[in-house]
């Protein structure tokens, strides 16, 4: 249940008009493979892509793209069972550099010339990018795993501890 509503946000945050790169795919990647059963993590992530990308329309660095998120979502596995403030803030910050890495390599090697000069000038027109890129990775990350760690307190022991930890 929970894998579905990650992709619905994670479907219309990508939708609805906003700032470019400020989106919460990033989190629910990261929020995925760190709380979500590892058949699932993988899939949250690309099926947001694959299909908001379907409709807003493909690129050229559309594998690198997903890519990132997959790598991501692999990141957050690393954080199974060892859920703090200070692994998901590194955890965090270390998805904003991958996906500026991974991604930029993508557009340089589609759009840019294959120079140094050309990498360099690619990564260098990209770093407003990152910098809304970790500020959206940020924000949601604190509202992903903050709510699911309160709705895991209120729930406790209740008839619906089984839904919420369904997908772990």
């Amino acid at each position: 249940m929970i894998a579905y509503i990650l992709i619905l946000v994670g479907l219309l945050a990508r939708l609805i008009p906003h700032v470019p790169n400020f989106v919460p795919v990033a989190a629910i990647a990261l929020f995925a493979g760190a709380c979500l059963n590892k058949k699932y993590a993988l899939w949250v992530p690309l099926l947001i892509m694959v299909f908001s990308d379907l409709i807003i329309g493909m690129h050229d660095v559309v594998l690198f793209t997903w890519g990132a998120f997959a790598v991501i979502a692999l990141l957050g596995m690393f954080l199974k069972g060892r859920i703090n403030l200070l692994n998901v803030f590194g955890g965090t910050i270390v998805a904003a550099i991958l996906f500026y890495v991974v991604t930029n390599f993508g557009v340089w090697i589609a759009w840019y010339p294959k120079t140094w000069v050309g990498f360099i000038d690619c990564y260098a027109k990209a770093i407003p990018f990152f910098r809304v890129t970790l500020v959206g990775n940020a924000v949601f990350s604190f509202v992903l795993f903050g709510a699911y760690e309160l709705a895991k307190k209120f729930v406790g022991e209740t008839k619906y501890k089984k839904v919420l930890l369904a997908s772990s």
